[in-house]
């Protein structure tokens, strides 16, 4: 079997068996049927936290857990194997929302919002996306008026995850002439609305929304850096959480090429297994390679990370990790599928929610076009997106 720990501390491996006994444990059993529900029981939050899940990287001092970045897509990895909905829940919170807490924030930010994401007691979301803007974030046109000591929000955002269970959404404003401005705004401010939005292909158990703000009031103290820098920091969140989505992009893989591999050997037709039929063995090394290839990948720009290096740095090995992961893992599900033939088309067996899960990889936090528009600047310093 290829090697899936070479090169890890003991530290390392021990976040990731914490997260796949966890996995195995609390998640796989109920994946189905939160699938079939669309909706995640929302206990899961809390057991995250307990686990230090929620805080990891962000330190003590915030109620944290002191880890590198590894450590971190480690267990990522292992949440993306469980359930892909159950992974976007700390991708998003933590990734995205609390680090960049971390990162920006006053010190009054830190305390008022760290301790509560890092346990659970709070949720973040992304608010970035809106109705008209995907990939051209900087065009977005909700907006910021400053009145008084106050800022008034007025807009929308789609597709949100953690939406409906957030209670405070990073929200990202256009502030007049000055460009683009970060706000933490709390949930239960008048004027906020989250609607949750169903029918989803994949992902079906996580609470994607669409958010509005209707005259929503936070003061001067909810925003996140300088006025005007809204957007430098947004890319920044997306370049560290990509190496998150394309972490759980490999152990969705991951976890299809498992569910393949035990029903070859136990499937028979003509008499004898269906691994023994080169065809599938074929399908089964192809998807390994190909996992261990986007395994290598992430974890190179996760130790470029605890190298020291600033996502503007790692930026292209992210968009290269997460462009390779997702791909991946959109192909090895599909071809895992195939194992399984018709018994792959029903929920009976899992092959048909890793498709389903692994699809909409390949279109946020940056489409796959975005990714390699963002490789080829690297490679020719000509960009092609302006």
């Amino acid at each position: 079997m290829l090697a899936r720990d070479f090169g890890l501390t003991e530290t390392q491996r021990d976040f990731r068996r914490l997260a796949a006994e966890f996995v195995d444990a609390e998640i796989v059993p109920h994946a189905r049927e939160w699938d079939r529900a669309e909706h995640v029981d929302q206990a899961v939050v809390r057991r995250l936290g307990e686990l230090g899940f929620l805080g990891l990287t962000l330190g003590e001092r915030y109620g944290g857990v002191d880890a590198d970045m590894l450590s971190y897509v480690l267990v990522t990895e292992e949440l993306g194997r469980g359930d892909s909905a159950v992974r976007g829940i700390v991708s998003v919170s933590l990734g995205l929302v609390a680090k960049t807490i971390a990162t920006h924030g006053t010190e009054e930010q830190k305390q008022e919002w760290l301790p509560r994401l890092s346990s659970g007691a709070a949720l973040g979301c992304f608010g970035l996306t809106e109705p008209g803007t995907g990939s051209d974030a900087g065009s977005l046109r909700t907006r910021a008026k400053r009145d008084g000591a106050d800022w008034v929000i007025d807009g929308s955002k789609m597709f949100i995850t953690n939406g409906t269970w957030a209670q405070v959404a990073l929200t990202f404003a256009r502030t007049g002439d000055t460009g683009i401005t970060a706000f933490l705004v709390p949930t239960d401010a008048p004027g906020f609305t989250a609607r949750e939005i169903k029918g989803k292909l994949g992902l079906r158990g996580q609470a994607t929304a669409e958010l509005t703000y209707d005259h929503v009031r936070v003061p001067d103290s909810a925003r996140l850096g300088e006025v005007g820098r809204g957007l430098g920091i947004a890319l920044g969140t997306l370049s560290r959480g990509r190496i998150s989505v394309a972490a759980g992009a490999v152990g969705v893989a991951q976890a299809a090429l498992d569910a393949a591999t035990g029903y070859a050997t136990g499937r028979e037709q003509f008499g004898r297994p269906i691994a023994s039929f080169q065809l599938v063995q074929e399908l089964l090394a192809d998807a390994a390679v190909d996992v261990q290839a986007s395994r290598l990948l992430t974890h190179q720009v996760a130790r470029m990370a605890d190298a020291g290096m600033t996502p503007k740095e790692y930026a292209t090995d992210a968009s290269a990790a997460k462009y390779h992961a997702s791909e991946t893992a959109v192909r090895v599900t599909n071809n895992c599928l195939q194992v399984f033939g018709g018994y792959g088309f029903i929920d009976e067996y899992p092959v048909g929610k890793y498709v389903r899960d692994a699809r909409v990889l390949t279109l946020y936090e940056g489409t796959s076009q975005v990714q390699k528009l963002i490789i080829g600047r690297d490679l020719t310093g000509v960009d092609a997106m302006t």
